[in-house]
């Protein structure tokens, strides 16, 4: 997640995860449809926020959790707790559905896997960016030494977002692609592949029930950060822009996103984050025409990040530089942009 939007927010459907993420607490366990509940797990310790995970109860009794939160042992006892709510417990998941590799998505999988016998599914690229995330580190680690970011940022760029950096080590037992519809008793959860904040982001649509769950693809008030997963081939700013309008046909259905409170009309929304890149755009083309062969680093100070990119370190700032070389990508002015 990056910074939050420029524009009102769309109205809550929940009140009381709205309300208590105003506040910054942890809203309450509750009812969104008969056999589905929210759940919100806290990130680790010393960070203020957390994820929303959902649990869908399936004709067999067994449950579906969509993004367990992270693994460790205190966000587990709230997962635990959570369940309790509802009267049921961790030995009852049969299948945890992750929308994408982040820790606060995806940490706690192999806890419930361990604990339940669950299965873990998730889209194929990102169990390929869990496997391969030491050559993709390296080759960040490459990146980043042509970005031109003065000398003493660039350790610390290194560790957040080179080869200090670690994805969660959790192996899939089920890789689903766009259109698969998941396997679960009495329930169609279909999953359509959103590349762009990572790779291989799936969002899951339960059309009968009428709910969208769009993990770290579409949020009330954040713009996500794009190309966070594994290295691609393609630009994931052009593949965000093109999930984006994948959601068009799907504004009925009330969105249950990873953070903050569930909300109506996807589509007003997506339109809202496609405008915001497109702005973002012309700010990098502006740089582009008024620097002579400026570094990335040149590029991205010219462009107007919340707080500017002189107030980030680290992953905030490997973020930022990295949208920026995706909007120079995009606008086909990359030669423009001198390695350091």
């Amino acid at each position: 997640m990056t910074t939050p939007a420029p524009t009102s927010p769309p109205t809550p459907v929940s009140t009381l995860q709205a309300e208590a993420f105003a506040a910054g607490t942890l809203p309450p366990v509750e009812q969104v449809r008969d056999g589905v509940w929210t759940l919100a797990i806290p990130f680790a310790a010393g960070i203020p926020d957390s994820t929303l995970t959902y649990v869908l109860e399936a004709a067999d009794g067994s449950l579906v959790v969509v993004d367990p939160g992270w693994g460790t042992e205190p966000t587990l006892a709230v997962l635990r707790d959570g369940l309790a709510t509802i009267g049921r417990t961790l030995d009852d998941v049969g299948l945890v559905a992750v929308t994408h590799l982040h820790v606060d998505h995806l940490g706690a999988a192999a806890a419930v896997r361990n604990a339940s016998g669950a299965r873990v599914a998730m889209h194929p690229a990102e169990a390929r960016a869990i496997r391969h995330q030491d050559e993709d580190r390296r080759r960040d680690d490459e990146d980043i030494a042509r970005w031109g970011v003065p000398g003493p940022l660039r350790a610390g760029l290194v560790r957040a977002w080179g080869t200090g950096r670690r994805l969660p080590d959790v192996e899939a037992d089920l890789l689903v692609e766009d259109g698969d519809v998941l396997p679960v008793a009495g329930r169609e959860l279909r999953a359509l592949w959103t590349p762009g904040h990572t790779t291989g982001h799936l969002c899951f649509v339960d059309a009968p029930d009428g709910l969208l769950f769009t993990g770290d693809h579409v949020l009330p008030r954040i713009n996500s950060g794009l190309g966070l997963g594994g290295r691609t081939d393609t630009n994931p700013l052009e593949d965000y822009l093109a999930s984006l309008d994948r959601l068009a046909d799907l504004a009925e259905l009330e969105v249950c996103p990873g953070h903050e409170y569930r909300f109506r009309d996807v589509r007003a929304r997506a339109a809202t984050l496609a405008d915001h890149r497109r702005e973002r755009g012309e700010h990098v083309a502006a740089a582009l025409d008024t620097l002579d062969r400026p570094t990335l680093f040149e590029v991205a100070a010219h462009v107007p990040f919340r707080g500017g990119i002189a107030s980030m370190a680290g992953y905030l700032l490997a973020s930022a530089l990295a949208q920026t070389a995706f909007h120079a990508r995009l606008l086909g002015r990359s030669d423009e942009i001198r390695p350091a």
